[in-house]
């Protein structure tokens, strides 16, 4: 007779899995990220990987998410044929429950980032459903499950290439992860399908992610197959572009760099190449019958003992009193922390308000002489006065930064990862600044933020333009008045060559 798996279970094991990866972090990475750590040379990069690892450990305490960007619900079901699940609904909509009560828990909700109709409405689902889901039908009577929440940061570096059957894989996942930028936050790990079809690349890239870090291992025993001497091949070579922890430049780029392979066409090479930041949330569960799954979580051992943060350090800036004048003694490179009213955009709202600019009609915030910073919090719980908080990327803002900064005044922006070209141009002709603060640190961004009430398109949930007051909000200016780049001068300096182990 089939086992038969209650539909309940299956929903409370979803539900619980993404409450759960919203919180922790797998132990390998913690295990491995304390190990870059140690390991870091580079000032900026260390401080980054130090504040990732006090937001996890504070995440793992709080219960409360490591990001503010919970992500998309990526649920992998390989189910077993002697299964059945005691349901008349579609796994779909089983799953999706799942997901809708993980978002709405009261103790811990999630951030809905998920909209319907992408080309067009482009409305909040609210709840975050549904599910990107697949099915796989597999021997056995039991179901195996992979809960993963994926971040936009990362998602949106996902690439895709159709390569010719005697190109360099290794070259051409070198050149796209240099063109990557910061945007998917690192230190982190890159995930590899090679094979198959175009679909099937990518699904097997996003699936290899789940493996296990065991780079370490295999580097201390000595690669076994000429597949492990590819991962330890393009492990070594990423990290030597010297793009570093946040892209500020350093020894660590990836953690761990996965493949997996799926047989061919002759005359094809589909290779998917997909990035995990440095929120990698993912867990794996069976379903038998007998319950519910138990997820353990990680022991508050594995994290490093980093020591007393202490006071915050850096120049001190009265949001409330800036002047130009003042911005342009700001040098890339220096800590501030920002103490006032602090204004929050992101995508939906620079565009609203560019548009409104271009018709003549006033905008509902004055942002003359303002700083902005590029948010989308998690709904505050208890007496908190915001969510984690933490940063989103600031390269989508950058086709609104000309008519914010020339026709609204704008004079701050705060954000995560690299400005394009133009952008960098335009702050340096306006005499603005763009300062970052860390991805992956949500929480303990949060912690800086005394207060927090919207002030524009409440309509647009957790996109609306807020009004957080903050004291002491740590940031490093990462492009000057004068157009310097951090992000363009820490990976010059700790990039490094070394000859490929591996031929082309």
């Amino acid at each position: 007779m089939p086992r038969t798996i209650r539909e309940d279970d299956l929903i409370a094991s979803v539900a619980d899995a993404l409450q759960f990866i919203s919180y922790f972090h797998p132990a390998d990475y913690i295990e491995n990220l304390a190990a870059a750590y140690r390991r870091e040379e580079s000032p900026a990069a260390r401080d980054a990987i130090g504040q990732i690892l006090r937001n996890s450990r504070m995440a793992a305490i709080g219960r409360r998410p490591i990001c503010q960007d919970t992500g998309t619900a990526n649920v992998f079901v390989r189910m077993g044929i002697g299964a059945r699940i005691d349901s008349t609904r579609s796994l779909q909509a089983i799953v999706d429950e799942g997901v809708r009560q993980a978002w709405r828990a009261e103790r811990n909700p999630l951030r809905a980032s998920l909209v319907a109709d992408p080309l067009f409405g482009r409305k909040n689902t609210g709840d975050n459903t549904p599910a990107n889901l697949h099915v796989e039908i597999v021997e056995g009577d039991t179901i195996d499950v992979h809960v993963a929440a994926k971040g936009g940061g990362s998602e949106n570096k996902a690439r895709f290439a159709a390569l010719n059957p005697n190109d360099s894989v290794v070259e051409w996942v070198l050149r796209t992860v240099e063109g990557l930028g910061a945007g998917w936050c690192p230190p982190g790990l890159v995930g590899l399908g090679v094979g198959g079809s175009p679909d099937k690349a990518m699904s097997l890239a996003k699936e290899a992610l789940f493996e296990p870090i065991d780079l370490p291992a295999i580097r201390a025993r000595g690669p076994a197959s000429r597949l492990e001497e590819m991962r330890l091949d393009l492990c070594d070579r990423i990290n030597a572009l010297g793009i570093g922890a946040q892209g500020l430049g350093g020894l660590t780029t990836v953690l761990d760099v996965k493949i997996r392979t799926f047989p061919v066409h002759a005359a094809s090479l589909p290779v998917g190449l997909i990035p995990q930041c440095a929120a990698d949330r993912h867990v794996h569960f069976t379903l038998d019958g007998s319950g519910p799954a138990r997820l353990v979580p990680p022991s508050l051992d594995l994290w490093p003992d980093l020591g007393d943060a202490g006071p915050a350090t850096g120049r001190r800036v009265d949001l409330d009193r800036l002047t130009r004048d003042e911005v342009a003694t700001w040098r890339a490179g220096e800590t501030l922390l920002l103490s006032g009213r602090l204004l929050t955009g992101r995508d939906a709202a620079h565009l609203r308000m560019t548009q409104m600019l271009a018709r003549g009609e006033p905008l509902p915030v004055d942002l003359r002489d303002r700083a902005i910073y590029y948010v989308g919090p998690v709904d505050a719980v208890g007496d908190e006065a915001v969510g984690p908080a933490g940063p989103t990327t600031a390269t989508r803002m950058d086709p609104f930064v000309e008519p914010l900064l020339a026709e609204a005044g704008l004079l701050v922006m705060v954000g995560k990862a690299e400005r394009g070209p133009a952008a960098i141009e335009s702050i340096r002709r306006h005499g603005a600044a763009y300062l970052i603060t860390v991805g992956g640190a949500a929480y303990l961004v949060s912690k800086a933020i005394r207060s927090s009430r919207v002030l524009a398109f409440p309509e647009l949930g957790m996109e609306a333009i807020h009004e957080f007051v903050v004291a002491d909000f740590p940031v490093t200016v990462a492009v000057d008045a004068a157009g310097a780049s951090v992000h363009r001068e820490g990976p010059s300096r700790w990039r490094r060559s070394i000859p490929s182990a591996v031929p082309a």
